[in-house]
């Protein structure tokens, strides 16, 4: 049987089963509900013509995408942007980010589909950000006459394992790219093991992101509502298979003492008032980012109710901890607190950051704990002896500045392909 005959009539189907996804989840983050048309396929009011377009599947790789983009204008000053997402999170980063681009959601990957999001815009050339493959569209792009590319690339061990279970379906759709830039060497060997070809190791765009004036305006806004008090950052906190990132690091931290505020960040929307109710149920004095208000030296937890302001609360840290690694997700971004000089801890689950943790572990610039109870201690320890967390900081600013330069090379090499 043709695999790419079954995974289109597979896509017959698939729209009344996402349908219904979505409309599950946007019982808790309503978000979800709007823009149908642009996933199904539906006409686009006035769309960009001819852009440099970019797709970002969520906050992570939108932001990313920033240096990238920075690079981009430099070579093709007069191109309209596109920017595309699968998430209302990453839509509204995107928003934020770049306000003079077309910011949509990318149509699922049945044929229709495909064939009218490339027939609105007719893109220069596309840049697929980190690992997003979509058989229908990547053929779709070849068959245009659309150079494509994946960007910052990266592939798990599990991802690859899985993509070989459907290699006659992967293995063409990876042909079609014009150019594949990897993150690292086990990257790119994994890459090709799916049937990518012209694979390049450039490096990790977010080594290169910096924060703004803007962010670093928003931290002072912050520090003025916190005080002089210390802060602890836990960043991008996850929920996963019942357990509760938040609720783990929330129940060790009654065994703290001192007067350090907690700033608890949950990664999704829908997981902000579960947070607050939280932290008020175990007794913890708590307010929230968005009352705008000045926080009350014995309020105990501060909730990151915010989008689009992570490295504001990372500048405001003495001591940041990344979520998604005490739970099996992966690791959020690591190489944020990092860059920003703050004394980084993360758990054990890191796939998603591997390269990154194990060199900022071998190099001193963060330190990887095991449980809740050992993060509790090992902030606490750092609160207390400050000269305890300085050689974090100095291990930092050479780690990130060795790491930079990706996207300027990835840039380069789509330049001399295009």
């Amino acid at each position: 049987m043709n695999i790419r005959w079954f995974y289109n009539q597979l896509w017959k189907v698939a729209p009344y089963f996402i349908r219904h996804y979505l409309r599950k989840r946007g019982e808790k983050a309503p978000a979800y509900l709007e823009h149908w048309s642009e996933r199904f396929g539906g006409a686009m009011v006035n769309p960009v013509q001819q852009p440099v377009w970019v797709h970002a599947v969520s906050v992570g790789e939108t932001r990313a995408a920033q240096p990238l983009i920075r690079e981009l204008r430099k070579h093709f000053p007069d191109a309209p942007l596109l920017i595309t997402q699968m998430t209302p999170t990453g839509r509204a980063t995107a928003e934020a980010l770049y306000p003079d681009a077309q910011c949509r959601y990318l149509p699922y990957d049945k044929p229709e589909y495909v064939a009218q999001f490339l027939r609105e815009h007719r893109p220069r050339f596309g840049i697929l950000m980190e690992t997003e493959i979509w058989p229908n569209l990547m053929h779709g792009c070849a068959e245009a006459g659309v150079p494509l590319f994946l960007a910052n690339a990266r592939l798990s061990e599990k991802s690859q394992n899985g993509y070989l279970k459907v290699r006659t379906l992967v293995e063409p759709a990876m042909q079609t790219l014009r150019g594949c830039y990897a993150q690292t060497a086990a990257d790119a060997e994994r890459l090709h093991l799916i049937g990518a070809s012209n694979v390049h190791v450039c490096g990790n765009t977010k080594y290169d992101i910096t924060p703004t004036d803007a962010m670093h305006e928003k931290a002072a806004f912050f520090r003025q509502l916190i005080g002089t008090r210390p802060v602890v950052v836990c960043a991008s906190t996850r929920e996963y298979k019942g357990t509760d990132e938040a609720e783990l690091l929330l129940s060790a931290w009654r065994a703290y003492h001192g007067d350090a505020l907690l700033v608890l960040v949950p990664r999704h929307p829908e997981r902000f008032q579960t947070a607050y109710d939280t932290a008020v149920s175990l007794g913890f004095k708590t307010k929230k980012r968005s009352d705008e208000s000045e926080i009350a030296p014995d309020t105990q937890v501060w909730i990151g109710d915010s989008m689009g302001e992570m490295l504001a609360y990372y500048l405001v840290a003495d001591v940041a901890f990344v979520g998604g690694s005490l739970v099996d997700t992966g690791c959020q971004n690591i190489i944020e607190p990092v860059a920003c000089g703050i004394p980084t801890l993360f758990g054990p689950s890191t796939y998603n950051f591997a390269a990154a943790c194990k060199g900022a572990v071998e190099v001193g610039a963060a330190k990887q704990i095991f449980s809740a109870q050992e993060w509790q201690y090992t902030a606490s320890k750092w609160l207390s002896e400050p000269s305890l967390r300085l050689p974090y900081t100095q291990a930092a600013e050479a780690f990130v500045a060795q790491n930079r330069g990706a996207s300027s090379r990835i840039v380069e090499r789509m330049v001399e392909a295009v």
